[in-house]
């Protein structure tokens, strides 16, 4: 029969998309109706279908777009939840939350590395690894919760979008050191040129977009022309943070930051929509990577449970201390919303692996870290705000 020729090649990425789609679902249920995180349940969901357990799907390019667009979409729906003068309200207190929070992990992992008998520049990007918080697992959290109105979800946004600038200087800095040549015009330059990004979109991106979207949207003749205005503006700005040296999801944010007292529910909504569809391929994507196998060797197992630990608690701590004028409750909201490292951290071990300075029983190590922080770090954010204020997710629209 004619419908039975299906080309392989033609069927598999609908397939891939049902398999991961499809169990990221059924596992986040699972975990709701054990009243556990949904999150956990879908980043699990990766993990089985992957090639650690079932080795039913493998991680490839396609999925790898999804869960890179998911991200964005997911950071782009928590920028339209948060006004750009709360924001720079908390600022103070973020870059401190941010510095402490990429110079206790950095030590912690470059010690705990030099102690294994590791080189120095193994060392250093193990330690640059465990830097960078994974906003976007924490943006999930905090938003499916109702939780983005607080003051610590604030602080702990602005953190992580200078997090991600620091990650990156540091990055830049180990690069260099492995490639035998430290220049500093160059690192100097694109810390300047994230900087100034970052500032000028969250400082005068609103007051822009105010001005410029009911002009757009007038002179308009297609349906949904905010919506349009909108995907347009998250395109943009993730395409000019990658050129200013931050990454796609930090624009992505920025970009929704703008738009939150410009837009009408129904983008939040078709937003919404949108990010419930590709968000799973995120956090699937982060199990997808995990390799169980490489800790078959027990002193390689019990330095990935040693780096996972010390990860927690670097963040714990260093972030936690950076907020003690606010109290010991908001510290410890903190540091457990700066704990995961995500698809962070998985990147920098990539960049080392094809860089040939770390190894792969060293890259599976981090692999591990990231996904564990990810893993632990729902469960420590219910722990922390479970007496904190909420507020229905769908009417979180006008935070303030």
């Amino acid at each position: 029969m004619a419908f039975l020729a299906v080309d392989a090649h033609t069927v598999s990425i609908p397939l891939a998309m049902l398999i991961v789609f499809g169990a990221a679902k059924l596992l986040g249920e699972i975990f709701e109706r054990m009243r556990q995180p949904a999150i956990v349940g879908e980043i699990l969901a990766g993990a089985i279908v992957g090639p650690s357990v079932l080795g039913w799907i493998q991680p490839n390019e396609v999925l790898t777009a999804l869960s890179e667009l998911g991200v964005m979409f997911l950071l782009f729906r928590v920028g339209l939840e948060v006004k750009a003068s709360e924001l720079m309200q908390v600022g103070g207190t973020a870059v401190t939350v941010a510095v402490l929070g990429v110079l206790a992990p950095l030590g912690l992992g470059w010690s705990i590395m030099q102690a294994w008998g590791y080189p120095q520049v193994e060392s250093f990007f193990v330690g640059a690894a465990m830097v960078a918080t994974s906003v976007g697992i924490t943006a999930q959290v905090l938003a499916a919760k109702g939780l983005l109105h607080l003051q610590s979800s604030k602080i702990i946004l602005g953190a992580a979008v200078i997090d991600d600038i620091l990650g990156l200087i540091v990055l830049a800095i180990v690069s260099s050191a492995a490639k035998g040549q430290l220049r500093v015009f160059e690192i100097l330059a694109t810390a300047v040129a994230a900087v100034g990004f970052t500032v000028i979109v969250a400082k005068w991106g609103t007051t822009a977009m105010q001005r410029f979207v009911p002009k757009a949207e007038s002179r308009m003749k297609a349906s949904e022309a905010q919506f349009n205005v909108a995907l347009v503006l998250l395109f943009a700005l993730s395409v000019l943070a990658i050129y200013a040296g931050v990454a796609a999801i930090i624009g992505a944010f920025l970009a929704g930051m703008a738009l939150a007292e410009s837009v009408s529910h129904r983008v939040h909504d078709l937003t919404h929509g949108i990010t419930e569809m590709l968000v799973p391929f995120f956090l699937a994507g982060i199990g997808l990577h995990l390799d169980v196998a490489a800790f078959a060797d027990q002193r390689l197992l019990i330095l990935a449970i040693v780096i996972l630990i010390a990860a927690v608690l670097s963040k714990l701590i260093g972030c936690g201390v950076g907020a003690i004028g606010l109290g010991s409750k908001e510290m410890i909201r903190i540091g457990c919303g700066m704990v995961p490292r995500g698809e962070v951290g998985m990147v920098v071990a990539q960049l080392g692996l094809s860089m040939q300075v770390i190894e792969k029983p060293v890259y599976a190590v981090v692999v591990f870290m990231a996904v564990a922080t990810t893993l632990v770090a729902p469960a420590l954010l219910n722990m922390a705000y479970k007496d904190a204020p909420t507020k229905d997710p769908k009417e979180q629209h006008s935070i303030g």
